[in-house]
């Protein structure tokens, strides 16, 4: 585990005081615990879009045209 130094404004420090005293933790491992979860947030969302990205709906190819509205919506095709 690595130790750093961090600047705040003093009522951000008040506040992260109290938090941390409600949750029953120190100022350090609280900003430590939601630095993680910004981390794992950040990755899910990254690898969401890049799914998204990935995803071909309806049989669409980048060299083709979209689906008309009838055909996305025929269901006898299926």
């Amino acid at each position: 585990m690595k130790n750093v130094t961090i600047s705040m404004e003093d009522s951000v420090a008040d506040w992260a005081r109290l938090e941390a005293a409600r949750r029953n933790t120190s100022v350090s491992r609280l900003v430590g615990e939601m630095l993680a979860e910004k981390m794992r947030h950040d990755d899910a969302y990254e690898r969401a879009m890049r799914e998204a990205l990935e995803f071909k709906s309806w049989g669409h190819s980048s060299d083709g045209p979209y689906p008309t509205r009838e055909e996305i919506y025929d269901r006898s095709r299926r």
